[in-house]
Parts: C-alpha cells; sequence; structure tokens
C-alpha cells in the first residue's frame, strides 16, 4: 500500500483511506455488519491505516463497528473522527454561532463519547465535522483542541469542510490549530484544487479527499433506471432527472478516460490522487468486492497530467445534498 506523511508528523497514513460512513447503517441502506468487518479486516489486511468515521454515522454506530474491529485485528490503525455540530446541521448554515454550533463544554463532552465508542484512550484525529471560518476568531473551540491535545486524547485535529466550499476553513487553517482538511474532491467537483490545495502545500496541512465516486455517480453505475433501498438518502441525492444528467455527463468523461482505466470508477479514483496535495482518498468500502477493486486502482497510479487536464471541461458546478 502506498503511504503519505500526515501533516508535520512523521506518522505514515495509507494513500487509499476506509470511509466509514456506508458501515454506520443509517442514511445508506443494505449493509450488514458482517460484511462490513470483513471488509474492513481485509483492508487492514492490504496495509491500509487510515479510517475515517464520525459519531454522527448510526448514531455511533460506525465508530463502535471499527473499535472492535481494530480490536480483533490486534494492530492499531490511525482513526480519524468527527464531532457533529451540537445544532446537527449539515452544512453550518451562515448565522449559526460557535456558540451554538461547538462550545468549549460540548466539543470535549462530543470527544469522550468517541472514545468510549471506538474503545480506545486517544483519537488520532478529531474533525469538525461542519465549519463557519466565521468562527475562527473566538477562542472557545482552540481552548478545547489545546486542552485535549494536552491530556493526550486527541493527537491531531482537522476540519471537514462544508458539501462544495473548498475555502470555508482556510482562516482557521491560518492558527496553525489545524492538521488536516477534509473535502469533496473528484472529477466533478475540482475547486479544491484552485486555492485550498496550494494553501494546504504551503502550510503543510493534509488532504483528505472525500466523495472521489459522487456518491456512485463516478462509478458508471447510475443509470436513469437506478433504484436504492427505502430510507436510502441516494433517494434525494438523485432525484429527479438528477440520474439522467449524471449518466449523461458519465458517458463523455468515459469517453475521455477509457484508454487509460478499466472501468469509470478505477478512473475516478486515480483522478483523486493524481494531486500531491491529497494524502489519502476515502472512499466508503462496505464490501470485500469493492476494497480490492479499489486497492488494485490505487495500486495503478496517478492518471497522466495531460489526461488531467482534459478532465477539467468536466467540472459540474452543482450541489446534490441541498
Amino acid at each position: 500500500m502506498l503511504m503519505k506523511k500526515f501533516d508535520k508528523s512523521d506518522i505514515d497514513v495509507s494513500l487509499l483511506g476506509f470511509g466509514c460512513w456506508g458501515i454506520g447503517k443509517s442514511e445508506w441502506k443494505g449493509g450488514e455488519d458482517a460484511e462490513s468487518k470483513k471488509a474492513l479486516i481485509k483492508a487492514m489486511e492490504n496495509g491500509i491505516n487510515f479510517f475515517d468515521t464520525a459519531l454522527a454515522y448510526g448514531r455511533g454506530h460506525s465508530e463502535r463497528l471499527l473499535g472492535e474491529t481494530e480490536k480483533e485485528f490486534g494492530k492499531q490503525v490511525f482513526i480519524a473522527s468527527k464531532i457533529p455540530s451540537k445544532k446537527l446541521e449539515w452544512p453550518a448554515a451562515n448565522n449559526s454561532t460557535l456558540e451554538e454550533s461547538f462550545p468549549k463544554g460540548y466539543i470535549i463532552e462530543k470527544t469522550e463519547q468517541s472514545l468510549r465508542n471506538l474503545k480506545r484512550d486517544f483519537i488520532d484525529l478529531m474533525q469538525f465535522h461542519v465549519w463557519n471560518d466565521k468562527w475562527t476568531e473566538n477562542d472557545d473551540w482552540k481552548e478545547a483542541v489545546e486542552k485535549l491535545k494536552k491530556e493526550g486524547k486527541v493527537k491531531f485535529w482537522g476540519i471537514s469542510i462544508n458539501d462544495h466550499q473548498p475555502e470555508n476553513g482556510i482562516e482557521a487553517g491560518k492558527t496553525g490549530l489545524i492538521n488536516s482538511f477534509q473535502v469533496i474532491f473528484n472529477i466533478f467537483d475540482q475547486k479544491p484544487a484552485d486555492y485550498l490545495f496550494p494553501f494546504s502545500k504551503k502550510h503543510n496541512i493534509s488532504i483528505i479527499a472525500r466523495v472521489p465516486f459522487d456518491e456512485g455517480a463516478l462509478t458508471g453505475n447510475i443509470i436513469h433506471t437506478s433504484t436504492f433501498p427505502s430510507g436510502d438518502f441516494r433517494n434525494d441525492y438523485f432525484r429527479g432527472t438528477r440520474k439522467i444528467d449524471v449518466q449523461e455527463r458519465v458517458n463523455r468523461i468515459w469517453k475521455d478516460v477509457k484508454d487509460n482505466a478499466d472501468s469509470m470508477a478505477e478512473a475516478a479514483l486515480r483522478f483523486t490522487i493524481s494531486f500531491d496535495a491529497v494524502t489519502t482518498v476515502i472512499p466508503g468500502m462496505r464490501s470485500k468486492k469493492n476494497l480490492m477493486a479499489n486497492i488494485k486502482s490505487i495500486e495503478k497510479g496517478t492518471l497522466p497530467k495531460s489526461l488531467i487536464e482534459k478532465l477539467k471541461v468536466h467540472k459540474w458546478n452543482k450541489n446534490f445534498y441541498e
């Protein structure tokens, strides 16, 4: 497994990480714990050591399942989790205050809850699950961050940047307290490469690329007749004519990438690692089949620079989460 340094540390993390939203059994339907644990174990056996979860994924279910699996595996991995806004809003509303969203006591309380779920004494990386850069000057979050680091309960801190707002976190990054940015980055949403990536490289802040497949759109499996289980968030994400729009756009992308990749999913994943600023990419992987396919894709390495340039035409200014 290809490895990269995390932030300014001497810790190596796997270029392919494991996104644990799908194993939370809440918004993503159809997952089974037994199969999820097999995929987690297989990932660890294949050298993946970066696992991204959150307290909000299944109300702690994802954290608990990951913690149990780590214990069964018998070797410590790098675990990243997230504190949800006290208002439980995604993204953070522009008029939300830090006092309403992340008061000091709440940050500490929720970190302790995640530690119990994971059955750990410390969390490698704790992230704010949403953010508003207007909060940067407020000292409450800084005091909580410094307290938890001093107590050894959190090693590193990061921000999971609001959907499609790649610059909403840069002010916090200037404080020196932020070690990573988690951001949507894929063939459709290439905006982070414009300003966030150069900023992060300059300040040695790691980039965690999330949603590399755009919730499945960039796998090539979403067509106009696709259906999802009842209660699955993708029913809303791909509502109306969105599936048709996705299918047409992905077909055009495939024409550009087919000579360099065996599948659309492979091309999408290799696109994200073709940018040096990216430390790790975290697709969701609930089955061993998808896990092994993603490992194979990563092993093929980056896409040609000429192709990366060509793919700029496929940028799509959308927000299906709305």
